[in-house]
């Protein structure tokens, strides 16, 4: 069976990686997201096949230097303990050292640009979509942006 590591950051783009949950059971799957008090609970739910990060944000830019490398050593950690084959993620700044160590490693890397933007790239898109293998966007008007995306639609049911 594939093993797939799912990730995204906390908030929307957990929601949007949430909208993939039937893919879940078809592969050996993984969850990586930033710990908060809204994703907490799944842990009941993924057991020991979600894994969390620190979550941090880049309006308290001191302390989230100092976070963002304990995410990036604790990514480095995560990448070799689970060992994935295939990258799905949603976004953001916690995908991206991940999808840059899995793609040193051979990884096929997924990222699905983020529902909540219809015109303008964001900062992890801009970053993975050089690496990304399939880079899906849900807005045509994306295309226009990420000239080698594919438009998938929306990620919401």
């Amino acid at each position: 069976m594939k093993k797939v590591l799912f990730m995204s950051s906390t908030g929307g783009h957990f929601s949007e990686l949430l909208q993939l949950k039937t893919l879940f059971k078809k592969y050996d799957s993984y969850i990586i997201t930033e710990k908060d008090e809204t994703n907490i609970g799944y842990k009941a739910e993924y057991g020991d096949k979600l894994f969390f990060l620190p979550y941090g944000t880049r309006s308290k830019i001191f302390s989230y230097i100092f976070k963002y490398f304990y995410l990036c050593l604790k990514t480095i950690y995560l990448f070799f303990r689970i060992r994935p084959r295939y990258i799905v993620t949603t976004g953001t700044h916690t995908a991206v050292p991940m999808c840059y160590l899995g793609k040193l490693f051979g990884c096929k890397i997924i990222f699905i640009e983020t529902f909540a933007n219809s015109r303008s790239k964001t900062l992890s898109g801009r970053m993975i979509y050089p690496i990304a293998n399939l880079f899906i966007v849900q807005w045509k008007e994306m295309v226009n942006l990420y000239p080698k995306a594919v438009y998938g639609g929306s990620i919401y049911q």
